[in-house]
């Protein structure tokens, strides 16, 4: 008796650290966050959000479709969980709520769930776990493992930030910005790759060294603040005709500070084309699609050893990544209305050069600061680029 009283009060602790939402199969959107009824067996697929919300309009809602797409098409319960806490004891314990719901598969988006996935994958063995945008470390990063039970996924953002900055540049852009969240790997490559494109396109177009300025600016948070709005409002007073907002909820801030100045943003990770008028693009990763096909590979085809135990790269040869090629509940439509000249046969030469290798962005340079943010002679240097003038803020 008392051993069952207490595992009753360990389940009851964890469920007041975290609160849980989402859907079973149900016709539920991805934003709706509303409790159903357990079912009798639990909520078998589980996603544990971020420090972001559900409907984030990026990461946590891109990844949460590719659940809901599948669950629902194949009749498996499914939950979604948003961490009380925003640390990695608070991701356990979201981890440890959704396997005491039933999870049975559970997906976590971002690198934040890093540390988290690397304990988790040795408590919870008989888990699956999908790890998008990270691999398994401890917190030191001295041990990195990956076990059989983890899928570990990443994207090649510095294609999808190159085609970004190409096809700004060719569409006659020249004064550029930069607006990322925190400097970690896959924000800087996005703004690695944006760069490399703008330089492309503009060696492309036979413009002068310096003709192509861009500010260059980390926020260091993922957030939808007044001084993110107020910084994006400084670049576009300066002349800043677009900003690739890069940053989660950071975008939402850049959205609203270009609908006041009449200037663009290129959105990040998922289309946000339907957030603001004022985004022409979205530089985005496959979310949706490779959850979908890791989550094929456990129900339906019997391929978990494609992913399991290793990093799997998504990328422009298995369309991993890209700019927005139709759009939602239009057939007809062309995603490429907002731009003044680049256009989708434009694209689809740049996409080619990626898929066949001809071309190779960089993503990872050398940067002194311990943090990761670097000074515009790095990016310069790193980058090789001499048409592209660069101003770090």
């Amino acid at each position: 008796m008392k051993k069952i009283t207490s595992v009753l009060l360990v389940v009851l602790l964890v469920a007041l650290m975290v609160t849980g939402c989402g859907s079973s199969a149900t016709n539920n959107p991805p934003s709706a966050g509303t409790n159903t009824e357990t079912p009798k067996d639990g909520f078998e697929i589980a996603l544990i959000t971020d420090k972001g919300n559900i409907d984030d309009k990026s990461f946590n809602q891109g990844s949460w479709e590719g659940v809901v797409e599948f669950a629902e098409a194949n009749t498996i319960t499914h939950k979604y969980y948003k961490p009380e806490e925003a640390s990695d004891t608070g991701y356990l314990a979201a981890i440890d709520l959704a396997v005491a719901g039933g999870a049975k598969v559970i997906v976590t988006p971002g690198f934040l769930f890093e540390v988290p996935i690397f304990e988790a994958q040795t408590r919870y063995p008989e888990v699956k776990f999908i790890l998008l945008d990270g691999t398994p470390h401890t917190a030191d990063y001295k041990t990195f493992e990956t076990k059989e039970n983890v899928a570990s996924v990443l994207y090649a953002e510095e294609e999808s930030g190159y085609l970004a900055g190409y096809a700004a540049v060719m569409d006659g852009m020249t004064k550029l910005g930069f607006m990322g969240g925190m400097a970690v790997p896959a924000v800087q490559a996005f703004g690695y790759g944006y760069l490399q494109g703008a330089e492309a396109a503009a060696a492309e177009l036979g413009l002068a060294d310096g003709a192509i300025s861009a500010i260059y600016h980390y926020t260091g948070d993922f957030a939808e603040t007044d001084t993110n709005k107020a910084t994006a409002k400084t670049m576009y007073q300066g002349g800043t005709e677009l900003i690739f907002a890069c940053g989660g909820s950071v975008g939402k801030s850049v959205m609203s500070a270009a609908a006041e100045a009449d200037k663009k943003v290129i959105g990040v990770d998922v289309d946000q084309r339907y957030d603001s008028e004022t985004v022409i693009t979205s530089a985005t990763k496959g979310l949706r699609a490779s959850v979908v096909q890791v989550l094929e590979s456990i129900y339906k085809t019997d391929s978990w050893s494609t992913f399991s135990g290793k990093t799997t790269y998504f990328d422009a040869k298995n369309d991993g990544i890209g700019l927005p090629t139709v759009v939602l509940d239009q057939p007809d439509g062309n995603p490429f209305d907002r731009f003044q000249k680049f256009t989708k046969e434009q694209y689809a030469k740049a996409y080619a050069t990626l898929v066949d290798g001809a071309v190779d962005p960089i993503r990872t340079i050398t940067v002194a600061d311990p943090n990761g943010y670097a000074t515009a002679d790095e990016l310069v240097s790193g980058l090789k680029l001499a048409i592209v003038k660069v101003e770090v803020r």
